[in-house]
């Protein structure tokens, strides 16, 4: 019996689509919109801190499912006295029943100058990156 070479593809092409399809999740989750904010109410927007503030990252979400993550990675990217890139915290929260999640970072003494960054990740996977500084 002879097999045509494009058989062959065809039939190669359709095991690697099902093999991706049972390992893959989809979700119809997204970040409609993330800002840093003085205030937890996000009414005070902003990329600039004082070196006394507790920073906010109010992040709004749209079509997610209750079971949606969302993971905050705060990281100091270049602050006086810190070694580059340190990541600070790190916490996540889980969708219950509001489509906005408040993220914030406190600090018992003041902040060193410098930049900052928060990475949001979406179920796990990196979907932007906020950066601010502290003056």
């Amino acid at each position: 019996m002879k097999t045509n070479r494009w058989q062959v593809l065809v039939v190669f092409a359709m095991m690697i689509l099902a093999a991706l399809a049972c390992e893959a999740s989809f979700s119809t989750a997204s970040i409609d919109s993330a800002v840093m904010a003085a205030d937890e109410d996000g009414t005070q927007e902003t990329t600039v801190f004082a070196a006394d503030q507790t920073f906010y990252c109010i992040v709004t979400l749209a079509n997610a499912p209750e079971d949606t993550k969302v993971r905050a990675v705060w990281t100091a990217v270049d602050a006086e006295g810190e070694d580059p890139n340190l990541e600070m915290d790190q916490s996540e929260l889980t969708i219950v029943n509001e489509n906005v999640l408040t993220f914030s970072l406190s600090n018992e003494g003041l902040w060193p100058s410098g930049t900052y960054k928060v990475d949001l990740y979406l179920n796990d996977e990196l979907d932007r990156t906020l950066e601010f500084t502290v003056q």
